[in-house]
């Protein structure tokens, strides 16, 4: 945990970064080297002694007869958090005067995000909050399907 901290003070020191992106940085940094937190006592779990995910989910399921495949599963994404999570630290290390370029790269791409407010703590925050979402969507031919989003 050490070296983390003396690599982001280099950083800050050489103006790669500014103070307040040092301070995120450092934050994240704690914050990712917390413990697991174990289950409650008595076997139930709240959402401050819960687990943290290890993977985001996403399922599309669909009627076996229009997939084809049993179950109906058409689509089964598992992403790794940590994966995530990296992705969203790295982006706190691009210099804000390059913030203006990338979103602007990232719009002509059609993905409209400002990467200035992506930070560590909303990422954790949507984690928190996202047990189970369920999209309910009219699927090719207007045949219905579930697009499920959760964390495990």
């Amino acid at each position: 945990m050490g070296d983390d901290r003396r690599q982001i003070l280099e950083m800050l020191a050489s103006g790669k970064i500014t103070a307040d992106e040092a301070e995120r940085l450092i934050l994240a940094v704690e914050k990712s080297g917390g413990t697991a937190a174990a289950g409650a006592p008595g076997g139930t779990t709240t959402a401050a002694t819960r687990p943290r995910p290890k993977y985001l989910r996403v399922l599309v399921e669909g009627d076996e007869q229009i997939t084809g495949m049993k179950g109906g599963t058409t689509v089964n994404v598992r992403v790794p958090m940590q994966l995530l999570r990296a992705g969203v630290r790295l982006a706190g290390l691009i210099p804000a005067q390059a913030h203006q370029q990338v979103d602007q790269a990232f719009s002509q791409h059609g993905v409209p995000i400002t990467l200035s407010q992506i930070k560590p703590e909303n990422l954790e925050e949507i984690v928190d909050q996202l047990d189970d979402l369920t999209v309910d969507v009219d699927g090719k031919d207007g045949n219905p399907m579930k697009v499920r989003v959760f964390c495990e």
